[in-house]
């Protein structure tokens, strides 16, 4: 009797220890979700990303997950608007289940929400705002998976100066993303030669535009690069049809998109626009991107959807490294995850949080759909 008693107590005693030392006397539970939180306007201008982004998931989760735990988004809808944005932002922040944040579409709630994610020690991984201000505050949890401003307007500079052109309008929005591509545009063109004739944020109507149009032609242009958002840019474009102006259009990587079509209709044919993502690279990660997005929708992903795919990918292998009782680590792994190959391309950070990986590429509107140049 005695020894089933000493027994037995040892037993309970063996628990209780395990039970205060959380390891537990049963099989233990399941270990926690890694959640990463998504601020998108998904509701208004969602463009395949969501799709990108939950198919990155679903191959993450059904190789295991991340160190054996499993990978959620917490997505959540910023409608394109800075308070809402800077709402989610601080939610996020407060949020210490998130491990990182993949957000926002647009520089004008990117920017102001990066300080946010800063001071919390939290990752911000944007795949769309280009406005060189989002890097340019000495921060050390803010990276974007697309190429910058400056650089999109570099290749492009580089590409209108092969062929041939030389004096160019620049039409842009009086914002961050607009007067920063604005900006980075007619640097990149004087250094190849190009001269700007003229740039300008506004017209009133189809009257105004006439009389720019007037302007320009007395000092001589070839070509109109938009730094505008969509639909605004589409709008110029269909505008600038209607008031005679027939130069090519070219544009930043807002201009991707089925609009540009819809909206600019036959004077939008031939715009060439700045972007990521070509799916007929021949590279293991792209091919193997495209069949399981294809297979998995019914549809071929464009520049969005792989973009967001690369976020998550990108953001799984600093976490897989990082400190999990510390999320702040999760910058300093993305800082050293070195040159990354991705479905949109190879993708490095620089000490910014810039993504200076070879992903630049040029597309043509044709027949309402995009093809890709050869530079």
């Amino acid at each position: 009797m005695y020894y089933r008693f000493k027994k037995t107590g040892i037993i309970i005693i063996s628990c209780l220890v395990a039970v205060f030392l959380g390891t537990g006397c049963t099989q233990s539970e399941k270990p926690q979700d890694i959640v990463i939180g998504v601020a998108w306007p998904f509701a208004t201008n969602n463009d395949l990303f969501s799709e990108g982004i939950d198919l990155a998931v679903r191959e993450i989760n059904e190789n295991g997950g991340i160190n054996g735990r499993e990978l959620k988004l917490l997505k959540a809808d910023d409608g394109a608007e800075l308070e809402k944005g800077l709402k989610i932002a601080q939610s996020f922040a407060e949020n210490k289940e998130i491990r990182a944040v993949i957000g926002h579409r647009n520089s004008f709630i990117s920017i102001p929400a990066s300080a946010i994610h800063e001071q919390a020690g939290l990752v911000m991984l944007s795949p769309a705002s280009t406005a060189p201000e989002l890097t340019q505050n000495g921060y050390k949890h803010i990276f974007r998976c697309i190429p910058g401003d400056d650089e999109i307007a570099r290749q492009m500079a580089v590409y209108l100066a092969g062929q041939g052109y030389r004096r160019m309008v620049i039409a842009y929005s009086d914002d961050s993303y607009g007067t920063g591509l604005a900006n980075s545009f007619e640097d990149q063109a004087k250094a190849q030669g190009i001269t700007i004739v003229d740039r300008f944020d506004n017209y009133t109507g189809l009257e105004d535009l006439k009389r720019l149009h007037n302007k320009w032609q007395a000092f001589g242009f070839d070509g109109i690069f938009i730094a505008e958002n969509m639909p605004e840019a589409a709008q110029f474009i269909f505008d600038a049809g209607q008031a005679g102006i027939n130069v090519p259009f070219f544009g930043g990587n807002t201009l991707e998109s089925p609009l540009l079509s819809s909206i600019g209709g036959k004077a939008a044919e031939g715009t060439i626009v700045g972007s990521v993502f070509n799916p007929n690279i021949d590279r293991p990660e792209v091919k193997s991107f495209v069949l399981g997005f294809s297979q998995e929708y019914n549809k071929m992903p464009n520049s969005y959807a792989a973009l967001g795919y690369d976020a998550v990918k990108i953001l799984a292998a600093a976490i897989e490294k990082s400190d999990s009782r510390n999320r702040s680590t999760v910058a300093e792994e993305l800082a050293n995850l070195g040159s990354w190959p991705g479905a949109s391309g190879s993708h490095e950070f620089d000490a910014k949080g810039n993504d200076m990986g070879d992903l630049v590429v040029l597309k043509e509107l044709h027949a309402g759909e995009f093809r890709y140049l050869q530079r």
